[in-house]
């Protein structure tokens, strides 16, 4: 259990507040030594909404919980010229993961009206970790400066990703997803900028939007158990693309007409034949599970 450690600078505002009633809730001021972030965020339960902010902290939190329905536990490091911060939203009555991933499979209505709002600065760089039960999550990362991105989710639905036309500020080194019996929705992540990819699925489903076309190559590793995983690729066939798939006989695995076997298990677009230069690459491993690309029109 994380212990509050390194209060300094962060404000704690939870008295009064009331269901339906959103109050400001944590904030963490910048500071000046610190030219990166790690950011860990935990929620075990509820709607959980990070967007993008001009302000200069670091992390600010809004919440509609009451105050005696939650713990907040944080931990903060100053190390050299990194601030390391770690948050913990975890509900009073904490079921555990067993109960989040019971009530996702056998259960119709999981929803709750409980949420967070957190705001990221856009003046500084982050190294971005996000743990997430049962819920929803909307991660919006337009204009923000990501460097590493890294996302768990037990049952929780998540969409992570940029609006059109505003991508990373700076270029990121690996997104990372981890899904259990949730799934991830990464729209528009060609934005990211991020050159390695790793998609890690169990039961649940991950969708990689590459519908814009990226600007970077990004080499796509992924391993998929028993569900889905589905890949929306640039429009038109202009962007190179190859695919590895080892597969099974219990697996599905659907590919565009336009790509053709080039090797054992690889297939490739004319476009990756042509000129394999800033190539969306694939390296995946699927047991039971689906596995569908999809070109975009």
């Amino acid at each position: 259990m994380w212990r509050v450690l390194g209060l300094t600078g962060i404000s704690v505002l939870i008295s009064g507040l009331a269901t339906g009633q959103v109050k400001k809730q944590f904030t963490i001021e910048d500071k000046s030594a610190c030219q990166v972030i790690s950011l860990h965020i935990k929620a075990n339960n509820g709607n959980c909404y990070i967007k993008p902010s001009h302000n200069q902290e670091i992390l600010t939190v809004f919440g509609n919980q009451e105050a005696s329905s939650y713990n907040h536990q944080f931990k903060e490091e100053i190390k050299g010229k990194s601030c390391n911060v770690f948050l913990s939203l975890e509900d009073s009555e904490n079921k555990g993961v067993s109960y989040s991933l019971t009530t996702k499979v056998f259960s119709s209505d999981a929803a709750t009206d409980k949420f967070w709002k957190m705001y990221l600065t856009d003046e500084k760089p982050y190294h971005l970790e996000l743990t997430y039960g049962l819920g929803n999550a909307n991660v919006d990362l337009s204009g923000l400066s990501i460097k590493t991105l890294k996302i768990n989710t037990a049952s929780a639905d998540v969409v992570v990703g940029y609006q059109p036309g505003i991508e990373n500020l700076v270029q990121m080194d690996t997104l990372t997803m981890k899904v259990d019996v949730g799934s991830v929705n990464a729209k528009n992540i060609s934005l990211a900028k991020t050159r390695y990819i790793l998609a890690d699925v169990g039961l649940g489903n991950v969708t990689l939007d590459f519908s814009t076309q990226p600007t970077v190559g990004n080499i796509v590793k992924g391993s998929v158990g028993a569900g889905n995983l589905i890949v929306l690729l640039p429009k038109g066939h202009d962007t190179p693309v190859s695919v590895k798939i080892k597969d099974s006989w219990l697996c599905s695995t659907k590919l565009p007409s336009n790509f053709k076997k080039t090797g054992s298990d690889t297939y490739a677009n004319s476009a990756y034949l042509k000129n394999p230069a800033n190539a969306l690459t694939f390296d995946l491993d699927v047991s039971m599970g689906n596995i569908v690309f999809k070109q975009g029109h």
